[in-house]
């Protein structure tokens, strides 16, 4: 277990995971704001990368248990991302839509933040989400960033404008 919370538990994903995860990457209304949903072989990658992520950075995007049930009911995690001309921690989060709209994202997304700041040290983390993801862009809201900047990502073959949600070290240790 990489992290806890009230309701949940975060962990590195393993091979075992595939057909969990799939639950979610092959969802369209999910995945909407990648242009629709995976196949296998697209979530056999997106699996893949996180494992690596893990040998490379010692994070990634990490399986988000239910503590209640112990079902994977999602994804949330740390990883790099190209942001312009540079690279940024990024906090990324996922979730099977029977979980939407019970706070889970925010809880998980909350507990990644403050393990970018305690445990890895960053002075800031954001959260790169497509301008059309307005349920993303309130949990980053919720978790206290701020909208920063924008950019035009090319994914699939279509250009996606997104927004930049930071939010930074210091802004937290004051009163």
């Amino acid at each position: 277990m990489i992290l806890e919370t009230e309701r949940l538990y975060l962990r590195e994903l393993n091979q075992g995971d595939f057909d969990a995860l799939c639950r979610m990457l092959k969802d369209p209304e999910v995945m909407y704001a990648y242009e629709g949903a995976f196949s296998d072989g697209e979530a056999h990658a997106w699996l893949d990368r996180q494992i690596r992520r893990y040998r490379m950075w010692g994070f990634g995007l990490w399986a988000v248990i239910e503590k209640e049930t112990g079902a994977l009911i999602g994804q949330c995690g740390l990883t790099m991302q190209p942001w312009r001309d540079t690279e940024v921690l990024e906090i990324g989060y996922l979730l099977c839509r029977a979980y939407w709209r019970r706070g889970y994202a925010a809880e998980a997304a909350e507990a990644c933040r403050q393990y970018a700041f305690e445990t890895l040290g960053a002075g800031e983390v954001c959260s790169i989400i497509r301008d059309t993801n307005t349920a993303s862009q309130r949990v980053a809201l919720r978790i206290g960033m701020e909208r920063r900047d924008s950019w035009t990502k090319r994914y699939r073959g279509v250009d996606m404008p997104h927004y930049r949600y930071v939010v930074r070290r210091d802004r937290e240790e004051t009163p």
